[in-house]
């Protein structure tokens, strides 16, 4: 997966289309990721005891990764993710736009 928790993200499809957040959970076997302030459902609830409120709670669930794009910090554009080993041996991922190393 090119997408790693605290990254940027767009989103590039469904009903959060052009909603921006940042990943706070990455689920690699399902491929989906959870993005702060995006997709979000009703739950309702019962109560359970005297902890747990009753009544209609609002929770975000994952999304496909394939509907999330990377977020560029330095372009702030939407970008795809590269790799590439630099001259002292480590790989780290790179913007296919503005060519600038993200990590």
């Amino acid at each position: 997966m090119n997408i790693r928790k605290n990254d940027n993200v767009l989103v590039i499809a469904g009903k959060d289309k052009g909603k921006k957040g940042k990943i706070r959970f990455v689920y690699t076997k399902g491929n989906t990721v959870l993005v702060e302030g995006v997709n979000f459902i009703k739950m309702h609830s019962k109560a359970r005891a005297q902890v747990k409120q009753a009544g209609i709670i609002e929770r975000e669930v994952p999304i496909s990764i394939s509907n999330v794009m990377f977020l560029c910090s330095k372009c702030n554009h939407p970008a795809r993710i590269g790799y590439r080993v630099l001259g002292d041996g480590r790989k780290t991922r790179f913007c296919r736009v503005c060519d600038e190393v993200v990590d």
